[in-house]
C-alpha cells in the first residue's frame, strides 16, 4: 500500500488549498456516501455509471449483475475513475458569480480485480453493512445461485485525492455593503418514517437500526 495517495493526475490544481491526499479523509468520504460514479472507456467512448460502493481497508468494492457491462469491462483490465461527492450546503453569495456549494469529494483511479470464494461472501456482507449497519445479522445471506449471478470487484485505493469546501460565501469587497441576504443553507441526508412492506407478517416491528438510521 502506497503511503501517499497523491500522483500527478490526482493533484488538485484548481483551488489546491481545498485538496487533500490523506487516507483518513478519503476513507471518511467513501464511508459516508451511498452512491459513487464509475467512469471508464468502452470502444473509445466514455461511460459513467452510478452504483453502490463500499470500502474495507484500503480497497473499494463494486458489485452488480454478472452480465453488467461496467463490471465485465473493468474485470477485463480497463482502468476506472471512481468519484464520490457529499453535498453539505448551498453557499449563497451576494453576487451570482460567487455562489457555490460546500462539499466533500473524492476521486480514485485504478484497476479492479474480481473477488471470488469466501472473500466474495465477506465482501457482500460488507456491502449490506455499509448501506445499513446491523442489517446483515437479520437478512438472509446470498445462496449459491445468487452468488453466481453477482460479480464483485475490488479496486485498490492507491491513487486518490479529496477536495473539500467549507465556510461562508466569499464576495467582492464592494458587494458586502449590498442589502442582500448571504450565507450558507446546510444540507444533509435525513431518514424519514419507515414504510413497512405490504407482505410483512403481523407482529414484526421496525428494527432499532432502522429507527435510528444515520449516515
Amino acid at each position: 500500500m502506497n503511503k501517499s495517495l497523491q500522483t500527478d493526475r490526482t493533484t488538485v490544481r484548481r483551488l489546491p488549498k481545498r485538496g487533500s491526499y490523506e487516507r483518513e479523509l478519503v476513507y471518511s468520504i467513501l464511508d459516508e456516501a451511498l452512491i459513487c460514479h464509475v467512469g471508464f472507456v468502452v470502444d473509445g467512448k466514455p461511460v459513467v455509471i452510478p452504483t453502490i460502493h463500499w470500502r474495507e481497508g484500503d480497497r473499494l468494492y463494486l458489485h452488480g449483475s454478472a452480465v453488467s457491462q461496467m463490471l465485465r469491462t473493468l474485470r477485463g483490465g480497463v482502468e476506472a475513475c471512481v468519484t464520490v461527492t457529499l453535498l453539505d450546503g448551498l453557499v449563497l453569495a451576494r453576487s451570482a458569480f460567487h455562489h457555490s456549494m460546500n462539499y466533500r469529494s473524492a476521486v480514485i483511479f485504478g484497476y479492479a480485480a474480481e473477488v471470488t470464494g469466501e472473500a466474495k461472501i465477506r465482501a457482500l456482507h460488507g456491502l449490506v453493512e455499509h448501506v445499513c449497519r446491523g442489517r446483515s445479522a437479520s437478512a438472509r445471506p446470498p445462496n449459491e445461485l445468487e452468488l453466481k449471478q453477482t460479480l464483485v470487484l475490488s479496486l485498490p485505493i492507491d491513487e486518490a485525492s479529496a477536495k473539500v469546501r467549507t465556510g461562508p460565501a466569499v464576495d467582492e469587497e464592494e458587494d458586502y455593503a449590498l442589502p442582500i441576504w448571504a450565507g450558507v443553507l446546510p444540507l444533509r441526508v435525513l431518514p424519514q418514517e419507515p414504510i413497512a412492506d405490504d407482505r410483512l407478517p403481523d407482529g414484526i416491528t421496525v428494527p432499532d437500526y432502522v429507527r435510528r438510521y444515520r449516515r
